[in-house]
């Protein structure tokens, strides 16, 4: 089994299977390639939440003592300590939150030693909830190591097979590819302890799931098996949301996630090889990923750009605004704009005018400020996806900008504006695609179906401001 696992390139039994990933390996990354074109800036686990916490390892010692196997031959797991961890739940597909998906937890670790001092009364050390002390989990140092686990089975074989959840307290999460320890190979396994009293555990990345960790930790076991051996439990998680999980946006445009890019090739675990035939079959795949994609109108700044970088961004888009120019439509209302913007300002009315949103499942209250979503759904019953459209610019009275999403359709940018005509008011909304298969259809006829469809959103919202709906 060792020799099988042990990726030397000059023995005999190897050369298959490495030839194997070699060829996999390419037809990932092609297809990533692909998913790129209509999601540029995340191809897979498109949204997330980024999270912070703390490991605990009880190290071989501890094992002994409990009369578990105490040797796992990846020195890392068998060192005893406390570390920092900054991660990042996601769903892989980006389906409906109401579908179940592949879901992922990466988790950038920090290795320095002394890291974290004691758990502290929120369960999660030195930490808290808001931020990691002095560990810069974002940055590049050797002193990281990453892991990536999605949910699998957890015996043989399923826990080398990708399982869609729903449901986070059941799922259970492998790295699914063995690590090379000095034993032989090593599986790594993670399942979930508790969650916080508020989760229903939904696996959703904007809903309830993401609001309870803001407030209460999720515990997680840390396990590590051989190919077909049992788990041996190796240490205890302790997960939370940032403090701007509700409040920041990041380079992928939702709130509460993370710039980081979880690397397990160029962040690996101390004692915790990469076997030849599992790099060939990731590392051009993650190229891929990662390469740098063009921009569209109206999608997000890439993660981790710089402030020079947006401002200059910005000049870009501007230009591509002037030469991309969206669908745009303009009707004079019988209405003063105040009583417009009334009904524009009451979420729970968006259903009534937009065409195409069935109904409204919750509205932040704060809408329409910047940053604030409202839960919608998209279709007819009984073929109905639940997503949201969040404020992503906001003039009171005279301009709202908004990302409306219904994946896996996709994503749009909208804009209204108002101009007050003392009784009256012109409203003008423009529109397009941003990201998703929406962009895979030409201009030439997405701006037409575009078009017919907000000219009926302007005679619906038109009806409703001169019955003085939302007053």
């Amino acid at each position: 089994m060792k020799r099988r696992f042990s990726g030397d390139p000059a023995g005999a039994p190897n050369r298959t299977p490495n030839r194997a990933a070699e060829l996999a390996g390419r037809g990932f990354a092609a297809a990533f390639r692909g998913i790129k074109a209509v999601r540029p800036v995340r191809p897979i686990h498109p949204r997330g939440i980024g999270l912070v916490g703390e490991l605990t390892l009880t190290g071989a010692a501890g094992r002994a003592a409990a009369g578990l196997p105490w040797v796992s031959g990846i020195s890392w797991l068998d060192d005893a300590g406390t570390h920092q961890v900054r991660g990042r739940f996601s769903r892989s597909v980006g389906l409906p939150e109401s579908l179940p998906d592949i879901l992922g937890l990466a988790l950038r670790i920090s290795l320095a030693s002394g890291d974290a001092g004691g758990p502290g009364a929120d369960g999660v050390g030195s930490l808290g909830a808001g931020g990691a002390g002095d560990f810069d989990g974002a940055g590049d140092s050797a002193d990281v190591g990453d892991v990536l686990f999605a949910t699998t089975g957890w015996g043989v074989p399923g826990r080398y097979m990708l399982l869609p959840k729903l449901d986070v307290g059941t799922a259970r999460f492998t790295t699914l590819m063995p690590y090379k320890g000095a034993n032989g190979p090593v599986l790594l396994g993670l399942r979930t302890l508790s969650l916080p009293g508020r989760a229903t555990g939904r696996a959703d990345t904007g809903g309830n799931f993401k609001e309870s960790l803001a407030s209460g930790d999720w515990t997680l076991a840390l396990s590590y098996a051989s190919p077909a051996g049992r788990w041996v439990q190796a240490g205890m998680l302790h997960l939370r949301a940032t403090a701007t999980a509700t409040a920041t946006a990041t380079g992928d445009g939702d709130a509460g996630d993370t710039a980081i890019r979880f690397d397990p090739l160029k962040h690996p675990l101390p004692g915790a090889g990469t076997y030849p035939w599992a790099r060939r079959l990731r590392e051009r795949s993650y190229r891929a990923a990662r390469r740098p994609a063009a921009r569209v109108v109206g999608a997000p700044d890439p993660a981790g750009s710089t402030t020079a970088d947006r401002a200059s961004t910005s000049r870009r888009q501007g230009l591509a605004d002037e030469r991309n120019t969206m669908s745009t439509v303009t009707q004079v209302f019988n209405s003063p704009a105040s009583a417009v913007w009334t009904v524009i300002a009451d979420g729970w009315l968006y259903s009534g005018w937009v065409v195409g949103a069935s109904r409204i499942r919750d509205v932040d209250a704060r809408w329409p400020q910047v940053g604030a979503l409202l839960h919608h759904s998209v279709g007819a019953w009984p073929l109905l996806i639940n997503d949201s459209t969040k404020v992503t610019a906001a003039d009171p009275g005279k301009r709202l900008e908004l990302i409306a999403r219904g994946w896996p359709i996709g994503e749009a940018k909208v804009v209204i504006t108002l101009e007050d005509m003392g009784e009256q008011c012109r409203v003008t909304m423009i529109e397009d695609a941003v990201r998703g298969p929406g962009l895979a259809v030409p201009k030439a006829l997405r701006d037409p179906i575009i078009t017919v469809r907000n000219r009926e959103t302007l005679q619906r919202l038109e009806l409703m401001a001169a019955g003085g709906a939302g007053a």
